[in-house]
């Protein structure tokens, strides 16, 4: 792995990495690509893009809205643990749940959490819309992320219920998020959340650009919500 490029990249973003960080972050790199070959995690597999795709694009969170470093945080869809193992690699300190409805995901995550040494840290296997019913998880974290998972409108009927009042969703999206914000308006509002910020950033080497949408907690969630497995996706709150 490119070390020096990796340093440089979290550098622009003011975040320097210890020498265990950038380790853990090589480690994640060499598993990634090697389970690829058998499970076909992701589709980027170029090292550069890798780093500035990935694991780049997962700690530009830490940017979007002040972080304390040891919140509780969901990371919902995680696949190959995007953002939530990067995010938990720059801030150690972080009580991490990674959730994926794959056991073959899941069995790439909990073996990550293994090999990196990450504390505090589990992977789950689930569907959002029953996690979200369930009491141990509802409405239980300080932060929830979730990358390349659904449209806004469905995102939230998925996201929402697992954050505290206060607590914030933060959704990662491409470079045209602004209709689909627009067109999840009345979900978000519905399921007790207030859009707080948009965040856009230009990933380095051109490769695009990512908007990441701030959403704050600021009611429950009506009890009905989320909806039972396949509905939220099959027909979105409007």
């Amino acid at each position: 792995m490119e070390r020096a490029f990796l340093v440089e990249l979290f550098s622009a973003a003011d975040l320097p990495l210890t020498d265990k960080q950038i380790s853990q972050f090589a480690t994640f790199l060499e598993e990634l690509l090697s389970w690829n070959e058998k499970f076909n995690l992701t589709a980027i597999t170029e090292t550069e893009e890798v780093l500035i795709k990935h694991f780049f694009d997962s700690v530009l969170g830490l940017r979007a809205f002040p972080w304390q470093g040891d919140e509780k945080v969901l990371d919902l869809g995680s696949g190959a643990g995007f953002p939530g193992i990067p995010l938990k690699i720059a801030c150690p300190a972080l009580r991490l749940t990674l959730v994926d409805s794959l056991q073959k995901r899941v069995g790439f995550l909990q073996h990550l959490i293994t090999l990196l040494s990450l504390s505090e840290t589990t992977a789950l296997h689930g569907r959002a819309e029953e996690l979200g019913r369930d009491r141990a998880y509802r409405e239980n974290y300080q932060i929830v992320v979730s990358r390349a998972v659904a449209k806004l409108a469905v995102l939230a009927e998925y996201g929402l219920p697992f954050v505290q009042k206060d607590g914030v969703f933060l959704a990662y999206k491409g470079a045209d998020a602004a209709q689909e914000l627009a067109e999840a308006q009345k979900a978000i509002a519905l399921l007790g959340g207030k859009v707080r910020d948009v965040k856009t950033y230009a990933l380095p080497k051109q490769m695009g650009k990512r908007t990441i949408i701030v959403i704050e907690k600021i009611k429950e969630c009506p009890p009905v919500y989320p909806r039972k497995p396949g509905i939220p996706a099959r027909k979105p709150l409007k």
